[in-house]
């Protein structure tokens, strides 16, 4: 029997089939409050992101935040609402306790979506067009993104969204969240809390942000979603 052998590309898309991973436009737009599995092995982003770092920052650090969204909205009429719909409710109401632990629930979603083990390389179609346009291609793109997310104070979180139809990288603290917010697309995020890193880089944010360009950034889950939008 004759063995098919899968690009690259091809088994990106594969990867998370059956987790949600492989619809991005449904993370971002109902995600539910439980901890979806990751879309890849603990080992697989290895050397760049050890087992280690993701056994904690996924089954500690981003379970905790689900458990603590989870029980602030016991009882409520959010109880079963998606994460997106809570953290839509806690930004109208002004609940600042809730928008950061459900935006930190939904962020971490995000967050291991926009990484591959064959990730890295060039974005593709219609993305890739607007990258040059607004950046003046690939090399400018990785330069802004990674002052954006070396430069960010503190806590938070790096992005790439669609804001009115035009790319745009921006930042957010602790764990606030561009989910809900008008004309905003989330596209790819790169968490820059010190628990993303520590245990690998130590206080090497920017090797951190390098490995995240270079070797990881996954430019099919940006891809689907930008095409999603039309």
């Amino acid at each position: 029997m004759q063995t098919q052998t899968q690009s690259p590309a091809q088994a990106r898309k594969l990867e998370g089939a059956g987790t949600g991973y492989a619809e991005p436009r449904a993370i971002v737009d109902t995600l539910a409050l439980e901890l979806p599995p990751l879309p890849y092995g603990y080992d697989a982003l290895a050397p760049h992101i050890s087992e280690q770092t993701l056994k904690f920052h996924h089954d500690k650090h981003h379970r905790a935040y689900i458990d603590k969204t989870r029980e602030l909205v016991a009882g409520t009429e959010l109880e079963q609402a998606s994460l997106p719909a809570i953290i839509a409710a806690a930004r109208k109401s002004d609940n600042r306790k809730l928008l950061s632990q459900a935006g930190q629930a939904w962020n971490h979603t995000i967050f291991w979506g926009s990484m591959s083990p064959n990730g890295g390389g060039a974005a593709g179609g219609r993305i890739a067009a607007m990258i040059d346009k607004t950046f003046g291609g690939l090399a400018g793109f990785k330069k802004a993104f990674k002052e954006e997310a070396v430069s960010h104070f503190g806590s938070g979180w790096a992005w790439l969204c669609l804001h009115d139809g035009e790319l745009n990288l921006t930042s957010f603290h602790d764990g606030d969240t561009p989910a809900g917010m008008p004309g905003v697309v989330p596209l790819l995020t790169c968490d820059v809390w010190e628990h993303a890193y520590y245990l690998d880089y130590q206080n090497r944010r920017a090797a951190f942000v390098d490995a995240y360009l270079e070797h990881l950034i996954n430019w099919d889950f940006a891809e689907a979603i930008f095409e999603a939008e039309g």
